[in-house]
């Protein structure tokens, strides 16, 4: 008869450990990879995951540069850039922008010699290609660098040292830089037409999500852009996510957009989704809590976000609070 009992309460633990689970992960399950993430999309973002691209799926005509619209077979029509302009980037070091100062990209599948775009489809709905109508060199690039090929589609893209151009859907934005290393094939143009390479002498960019050790916290989990991932005490994890900062908060603590699972590097993948906030945007969790970076924080290292108000708190990589008071 005890035999019986314990096993019946077993399986009655069991099940609640299940559902405790399910509800955690009722809108994506451990992965932001199996969302399907509909109309709304991340501030700043695009609805929509690409396919190996790093955006936007079909939504991504709405918000893209210049106003790019949707194209038919092999994706967007070309945005046209102006006078190009060389803009310096604290991360990147010199980048190449449109006149309207945004950045402009290329492509590792593409090839410079002959130059050849294999951008086409979704992908070049999530990066736009730069048309080459009406471009001009502006100060400090050199205009013999500065050709065209013609798509697929019969409209002619902005070639770089024979590197064809784009731009990325997600940078809403002069001067963003998201695409910047995205799948580790997409990176900002030099005026030179290579790639742009981060402060710390690499053009690998980080995973969307990464730990780093801090010489004062240990280690701790840092975005693609090597910024500090920070908790809010007053958010909760369990039954399902829920965020308590909103409105003005929001200023000062921006939201962590969704993160593929396969695009994680040392960071717990229990519990790692994103849900949709009371405001429609969509979030990271790591272990189902909601992560945030902090507008103080300047540069990859800073942590000024550590401890302020006693509420918010570094990352550690199983998603629990670096330096936080006993709960």
């Amino acid at each position: 008869m005890k035999t019986t009992w314990r096993s019946a309460s077993l399986a009655a633990g069991t099940v609640a450990v299940l559902a405790l689970t399910a509800a955690c992960g009722s809108e994506s399950g451990t992965s932001a990879s199996s969302q399907n993430v509909g109309a709304t999309a991340p501030a700043g973002g695009i609805a929509g995951v690409g396919s190996g691209y790093g955006a936007a799926g079909a939504a991504a005509s709405a918000s893209a540069p210049g106003g790019v619209g949707a194209g038919t077979g092999t994706g967007a029509q070309p945005a046209g850039a102006g006078e190009l302009a060389v803009s310096a980037n604290g991360e990147l070091g010199k980048i190449l922008t449109d006149g309207a100062g945004k950045t402009l990209y290329r492509f590792d599948a593409d090839t410079a010699e002959p130059p050849k775009s294999n951008c086409d489809g979704d992908c070049a709905t999530a990066w736009p290609p730069v048309s080459a109508d009406d471009v001009s060199a502006g100060d400090g690039i050199d205009k013999s660098l500065l050709g065209e090929i013609t798509r697929s589609d019969g409209t002619k893209q902005l070639t770089v040292a024979g590197w064809p151009a784009y731009y990325y859907a997600k940078d809403a934005n002069a001067g963003d830089t998201s695409g910047q290393g995205v799948g580790n094939k997409w990176f900002a143009l030099t005026p030179e037409g290579k790639k742009a390479k981060s402060s710390g002498g690499s053009d690998v960019a980080l995973a969307g999500l990464s730990v780093r050790k801090d010489p004062n916290l240990g280690e701790i989990v840092v975005d693609k852009n090597g910024m500090t991932v920070y908790r809010f005490l007053k958010d909760k994890a369990w039954p399902k996510p829920v965020s308590n900062c909103n409105g003005a908060c929001l200023q000062k603590w921006p939201v962590v957009a969704p993160v593929e699972a396969n695009d994680t590097k040392g960071v717990q993948k229990k519990g790692l989704m994103s849900f949709t906030r009371g405001d429609g945007v969509r979030q990271q969790t790591v272990n189902c809590s909601p992560i945030y970076t902090f507008a103080g924080d300047k540069a990859p290292g800073d942590i000024n976000g550590q401890g302020v108000g006693g509420t918010w708190y570094a990352v550690a990589p199983d998603g629990k609070l670096v330096g936080a008071p006993a709960q």
